[in-house]
């Protein structure tokens, strides 16, 4: 199931996934491989191997984002690139307000996919098709609302955003479009937190109109959009994929 995108839509594609091998990156490198694309998912190996995507199409190459001199390398040893999806990211919760537990979640929310824009830049840009490449970075419900318990995430989600339309303005030029999905909550190994506390479960299940949690399949199908071309105008744009959540 490829939910009611084109088959084939991503045919003949190369896409590059950060944070792709567990939860919604997981879930966006297999959709991509679905419809198409060449994927290479990129990230440290999940507790659980269950998490990994499982499609021939996806090529897993563990690697840790703070290595950015390694991002750097492996993303341009790709040498053909149209897709770049930024999903890498950590939360420490209120241990955050540490301060070094605060550099490590901007290091690996942020500055990790700046490092991966800058990385991926020529290739996108290569293709010279008017709009072909295309970045998306994962943003958060917490860029516009924040969090007392995840002072860092919640800033490092803020900057994804303001990077997002930032680099927007920078790549058009080039033919690149850059966007940002922000997910509300959504069933992945960085909500177990959440999860195994049910009073707290059930005070954010009471203000979502859905009435559940998301999916990481649904947060990839946003994301699979905003790369096709359907989305050929779209650039700059923060898509929140919350279930109603911000809308309350």
């Amino acid at each position: 199931m490829t939910e009611g995108f084109e088959p084939g839509l991503f045919a003949g594609r190369r896409a590059f996934v950060t944070g792709g091998t567990s939860g919604i990156g997981a879930a966006t490198a297999v959709l991509f491989a679905e419809l198409g694309a060449e994927v290479t998912a990129l990230g440290l190996r999940p507790a659980d191997d269950e998490e990994l995507p499982r499609h021939p199409g996806v090529l897993v190459v563990e690697h840790d984002v703070l290595d950015g001199g390694g991002l750097t390398g492996l993303i341009a040893d790709t040498g053909g690139l149209d897709m770049l999806v930024n999903c890498a990211g950590v939360s420490h919760d209120r241990d955050e307000y540490d301060l070094e537990r605060w550099r490590r979640v901007l290091e690996i929310n942020l500055t990790a996919t700046m490092i991966a824009c800058q990385a991926a830049r020529p290739a996108l840009a290569r293709d010279g098709d008017g709009g072909r490449g295309s970045i998306v970075n994962i943003s958060s419900m917490f860029a516009f609302t924040g969090s007392r318990d995840r002072p860092a995430y919640s800033a490092s989600k803020g900057g994804i955003s303001q990077l997002t339309r930032s680099l927007a303005a920078e790549y058009a030029a080039d033919g690149v479009r850059v966007n940002a999905v922000a997910p509300g909550f959504v069933v992945t190994p960085l909500a177990r937190g959440l999860m195994d506390d049910p009073p707290a479960a059930e005070a954010v299940l009471a203000r979502i109109p859905f009435g559940r949690y998301g999916r990481p399949r649904e947060v990839a199908a946003a994301t699979a959009f905003l790369c096709s071309p359907a989305a050929s105008y779209v650039n700059g744009a923060i898509l929140p994929v919350d279930g109603g959540y911000l809308a309350v």
